[in-house]
């Protein structure tokens, strides 16, 4: 992996704000680049960009991607070398109260940004982040490959599908064989997690919010299975397809890539939670109840695409995962943020130097 690429880049980073965002600022940070944030706000509280942001020198935007004037604005002046499109509406219980906003955010704000690239007449690399749940889940007991059909049940999942096929549509239509003006990728994650995630209605912070007050959590949907994995997987897996996108690897231009963990960690929701309480010790507890709106039951990713064209596979164990997520919600709850920073350059520092180990 070649880290000196981003060293002194302009780079945007749309979603800034969120979980994954903020960790995403901070690795572009510690190698370098110059990060130019857009978020339509700061979504939690507490909040990891928060904590990030004492330490940063990001330039921040505030404003909704569905502007496309103003976003045009942002990417003329700044004139990025690269793209990484993080921002969405993300919750899978949120989509079903507000499902225009889901849809507009999730598929008009990703038009907007490619967009606002063609207007600023600068040809960036873009790495278009989307989901796992774009893939039409028939519950299949196998990974679902970048060329399955994609399609959706719930707002969520259907925003999703509907933005990789446009994302693809609006590539196809502004480059041809004598003329490229984009250069992009769409990345598929599973469920990520790891510290700082505070969203309200999701597994983890729901979790480290009862235990740290010595409360029960009720987990929805136990026997669900899903791809999860720590949050800097996939965002290794996004650093990677950069740097082939900057290095002009044609093979890539265009194409979708699955991030998730092995196979052979698959893992129920109810086995999650449990192995998290045992991590957490105390009096970490927790009832199961099945949810109240429709969700995957099981939902895998295969991911042989990414190792056979990028050499990227997971670097961190199921166990580790777990380790990592609360040891960092432990520093939260009872160290300085000086220390919680540590750890967290710690933990990238590591995947990192995993990362360099696969090209060994």
């Amino acid at each position: 992996m070649d880290w000196e690429i981003f060293k002194g880049k302009k780079i945007i980073l749309t979603g800034h704000s969120g979980f994954k965002g903020s960790w995403l600022m901070r690795w572009l940070e510690i190698l370098g680049a110059e990060v130019i944030g857009i978020s339509i706000d700061i979504p939690t509280d507490p909040s990891n960009y928060r904590i990030l942001r004492e330490k940063s020198l990001v330039k921040d935007n505030w404003l909704d991607i569905r502007n496309l004037d103003k976003l045009t604005k942002i990417f003329q002046d700044t004139k990025a070398d690269m793209i990484f499109h993080l921002a969405a509406q993300a919750l899978v219980s949120k989509a079903y109260e507000n499902q225009v906003s889901t849809y507009t955010t999730n598929v008009i704000g990703s038009i907007n940004v490619l967009q606002a690239a063609i207007n600023c007449k600068k040809i960036p690399k873009i790495v278009m982040v989307t989901s796992d749940k774009c893939y039409k889940n028939n519950e299949w007991c196998y990974g679902y490959r970048e060329n399955d059909l994609l399609g959706g049940e719930d707002p969520y999942s259907a925003s999703k599908a509907a933005a990789e096929i446009l994302i693809h549509a609006f590539f196809k239509s502004y480059n041809s064989k004598n003329k490229i003006l984009l250069n992009l990728v769409t990345a598929r994650a599973g469920n990520v997690i790891g510290g700082g995630d505070w969203a309200q209605a999701r597994l983890v912070p729901d979790c480290m919010r009862a235990w740290a007050n010595n409360k029960k959590v009720t987990i929805r949907s136990p026997h669900s299975t899903r791809p999860w994995q720590h949050v800097l997987e996939p965002l290794g897996g996004y650093l990677l397809l950069m740097e082939k996108l900057f290095k002009r690897d044609n093979k890539i231009n265009g194409e979708s890539f699955n991030f998730g963990p092995s196979l052979l960690q698959e893992i129920t929701v109810g086995n999650l939670v449990e192995s998290m309480a045992t991590e957490w010790g105390g009096k970490a507890s927790f009832t199961l109840h099945e949810s109240q709106f429709k969700e995957a039951g099981l939902l895998k990713l295969n991911c042989d695409k990414a190792n056979s064209l990028l050499g990227w596979r997971p670097v961190f164990s199921s166990s580790e995962t777990f380790d990592m997520t609360i040891k960092w919600y432990k520093a939260f709850y009872k160290s300085t943020r000086e220390e919680l920073l540590d750890i967290t350059n710690q933990q990238i520092k590591d995947a990192m130097n995993r990362l360099n180990r696969l090209e060994t």
